[in-house]
């Protein structure tokens, strides 16, 4: 399983029915968090992602909507015994903004804090995938993050393998696992019984910034972008001065890199009434775009081919 929850899709000002950045990805038995908006805590709860899992927080930059959530997310999993380590990952001046945090308060704290600071182009191997660190425009040190899955082994041809010699069992298992076989004397390897390699999925996250070619070239042909779409076009000067994207502009560079889907977030508090305007923005140029809502889910499918 590969599910995105939207936790927090709102601008720099919450409001009644958006909080700050936040956004957790589940993968089989992982969970980690893309930027932590204050509340996000609670928001995990309200979601039921659990935070016990959390194994790493990826932070886009050091503006207060997308770190304040950090000090009581670690107090809670501290009141709850927490024991793993957990490692936070961002731009310069990581680790600096690590030692303030602790300082900040007298956490009794139960586990391993690790910060890492990550500059662009930088991978995090987590064995079947990586997270990549993408460089951003937002006016001050800021990234965005690629989920990439690694490719995974072709389709099993079982007509072939028996056609091989190969009996069914282990000996599948082994093939399937890229590794060669003995049969009577013959070596069986996995590219007589395997189809081409499928790829991995991909989901990026641009956090706040202006479009820049590092998102557009990483989001090239990728299954989920979660793109900064604070204002709608009419605003386009202020989205230049504020280095944030309208809708237009994200919709613009989605189709630019062929993504499968779309989610606008960031949501200015100007739009609390209605997002249509940024709606209508965005589905001009691509008509699947989608505005991120609270605690709304994507599951991400395998790709076969």
């Amino acid at each position: 399983m590969l599910k995105v929850t939207f936790l927090g899709t709102g601008g720099s000002l919450p409001t009644t029915n958006r909080n700050p950045s936040a956004i957790a990805i589940q993968r089989g038995g992982e969970l980690i968090l893309f930027d932590c908006g204050e509340g996000t805590q609670q928001q995990m709860m309200r979601a039921k992602t659990g935070m016990m899992r959390l194994t790493s927080i990826f932070v886009t930059h050091f503006h207060a909507d997308h770190i304040l959530g950090i000090p009581g997310l670690i107090q809670t999993m501290a009141f709850q015994g927490r024991k793993e380590p957990l490692v936070i990952y961002g731009p310069k001046k990581m680790k600096e903004f690590g030692s303030v945090m602790l300082k900040m308060g007298y956490y009794n704290l139960t586990f391993e804090i690790d910060f890492v600071e990550l500059e662009s182009g930088m991978e995090i191997d987590f064995g079947e995938y990586v997270v990549r660190a993408i460089k951003t425009d937002h006016g001050i040190p800021s990234i965005g993050f690629a989920l990439i899955e690694k490719e995974r082994p072709g389709r099993f041809n079982k007509t072939m393998a028996l056609e091989l010699g190969v009996p069914e069992g282990r000996m599948f298992g082994r093939l399937q696992r890229g590794e060669a076989v003995t049969m009577d004397g013959n070596i069986i390897t996995p590219d007589q019984v395997l189809g081409p390699p499928r790829p991995g999925r991909k989901i990026v996250y641009s956090g706040d910034t202006r479009p820049c070619d590092g998102i557009r070239n990483i989001s090239k042909g990728a299954d989920l972008l979660v793109h900064d779409s604070s204002l709608a076009d009419d605003m386009a000067e202020w989205a230049q001065e504020s280095k944030h994207t309208t809708a237009g502009e994200a919709a613009k560079l989605a189709l630019d890199a062929g993504v499968r889907k779309l989610v606008l977030t960031h949501i200015s508090s100007r739009y609390s009434e209605s997002t249509k305007s940024l709606e209508d923005c965005a589905k001009n140029i691509y008509s699947d775009a989608i505005i991120a809502e609270e605690f709304m889910s994507i599951e991400i499918p395998l790709r076969d081919e």
